[in-house]
């Protein structure tokens, strides 16, 4: 139970908190000028004993405090309201908006049935004085409309100038607007979790909001497309923050805050300004973005696979499927390959491939470096215009699993039940009892085994006895039209 302090008790605990920080030195800043340490020997007589040797600590990179509200006044002019317009409230395909935020998320809508009109509402930062504003995508999608109220009250009509769907970005520009405050863009690179961040938007509606927070993680996927990568803060983000700037400490836009969760508490999403800078030129000189494609299948290496792949570590993206004649088989790129860098940039997790890729145009040159038979090899590929997208052969989704065939064989080491598959390879039937074999199911075929083709049941038992017992067989299969690789453990008999 907390019990009530009186007020002379109050009184008397301020009285020695007062004293405590005085004894310190007076101002807060001279207070840790000198280490305690120091300061004791100061005021010591000499024939005292030495002062015990303390370590100095290096002074924090970034203030532990800094003025907010000082912040907060220098960016608020940076950062705009925005208010769409909608012919319709009925739209096809999934809102990113009703994903995170809920159905009618911070719009106008009325729960009831649908009205010729809907207004949405967001926020966005403006990155040139002649009226360019940066917001996401999905808060003009599709807008009939579109408004923006700067911090002085001032209104603009905007004209949607670029768009990048895939990274949620939009461009916009102000008519008639010249002479504008710009939000200077900082590294979302060098911004370290734990840093202080500052978001401000136009939550239901009540612009220029300001939320002050930390960034809790970097490089967070949620699903939200195919180049996730988002900046995880703590700093309140409502519907309406959307587009919004995310500043850092020194007043530079680290982030565009994009997401939540519905349901969520204290856990918001922004995209890297990085990824910003690297579409910016393209969507403002041509009003959308051309990536480059490396025309290839990978998945994500995991522990097993690293095993069977004599790896150091469970890292890079694994090489599953070539696309005929694409840049990837160009540059002499093999299945069963280990992508660990692109042009230098290390690949630790698979789906950091896709972004490394996609930062370069089309027809531009890329350094791979791969991981062959436990060599490094470096090749250069040509990208080709990206088209649809590069995938991960790991997500992608699997085919329905047909009746079993009659005629079962054993592959003992392995635990499986298998069949001979029509056109070759080897039909995975069914498990032995109690065995666990994540990687692998049932309609699988397995078409190589540590490098080695299978044909028939007979080729796959052959091709197993060479495994040496307590070791990872790198098994290649196809699932559907999809081929991939699987890493399945022998056991030591």
């Amino acid at each position: 139970m907390i019990q009530a302090v009186s007020y002379r008790s109050r009184a008397s605990v301020l009285a020695l908190l007062s004293m405590a920080a005085l004894s310190l030195g007076g101002c807060g800043q001279q207070a840790h000028a000198t280490p305690p340490s120091t300061q004791a020997a100061a005021v010591a007589p000499p024939d005292a004993a030495p002062p015990v040797s303390t370590v100095t600590l290096p002074p924090a990179p970034v203030p532990a405090t800094f003025d907010v509200a000082a912040l907060s006044e220098r960016v608020r002019p940076m950062v705009v309201n925005i208010t769409t317009t909608h012919e319709s409230a009925g739209r096809e395909g999934l809102d990113p908006f009703e994903f995170f935020f809920g159905p009618h998320g911070g719009r106008g809508a009325p729960r009831g049935g649908p009205r010729p009109t809907q207004t949405a509402l967001g926020t966005g930062f403006i990155i040139d004085p002649s009226g360019y504003v940066v917001t996401n995508e999905h808060v003009v999608h599709e807008a009939s409309g579109v408004r923006v109220r700067l911090a002085d009250e001032r209104e603009f009509e905007a004209e949607v100038v670029g768009r990048d769907p895939k990274l949620d970005l939009a461009l916009l520009r102000l008519k008639g607007a010249n002479g504008l405050p710009v939000a200077p863009l900082g590294s979302s690179e060098q911004l370290r979790v734990g840093e202080h961040v500052l978001a401000v938007g136009n939550p239901f509606g009540l612009g220029h909001t300001v939320t002050l927070g930390i960034v809790s993680a970097k490089a967070r996927a949620i699903g939200a497309g195919p180049y996730d990568d988002f900046i995880q803060t703590d700093a309140s983000i409502n519907p309406g923050n959307s587009g919004g700037p995310l500043f850092n400490w020194r007043g530079e836009v680290v982030g565009i805050n994009t997401a939540i969760r519905a349901g969520a508490n204290g856990i918001g999403f922004a995209i890297p300004i990085d990824a910003l800078k690297d579409v910016l030129p393209q969507l403002r000189e041509k009003g959308y973005v051309e990536r480059g494609k490396l025309g290839l299948l990978f998945q994500p290496v995991t522990r097993d696979l690293a095993a069977a792949l004599k790896l150091d570590a469970p890292r890079g993206a694994l090489v599953a499927e070539l696309e005929p004649g694409g840049a990837a088989a160009r540059a002499g790129i093999k299945p069963g390959d280990v992508i660990v860098e692109v042009n230098g940039v290390p690949i630790h997790h698979a789906e950091e491939l896709r972004r490394n890729v996609a930062r370069n145009a089309p027809g531009s040159e890329i350094k791979v470096t791969v991981v062959r038979a436990e060599k490094r090899h470096e090749v250069v590929a040509r990208l080709d215009a990206l088209q649809d997208e590069e995938g991960d052969a790991a997500s992608r989704p699997r085919p329905t699993q047909g009746a079993r065939p009659d005629r079962q064989q054993s592959a003992e080491k392995l635990g499986v039940q298998v069949s001979d598959a029509a056109g070759g390879g080897v039909r995975v039937d069914g498990f032995a009892s109690g065995l666990n074999v994540q990687e692998i199911q049932v309609g699988d075929v397995i078409l190589e085994v540590n490098g080695t083709p299978v044909k028939d049941v007979a080729g796959l038992r052959a091709a197993i006895a060479k495994v040496k017992d307590g070791s990872v067989a790198l098994l290649k299969v196809r699932r559907g039209k999809l081929v991939q690789f699987a890493a399945v453990p022998i056991p030591a008999r």
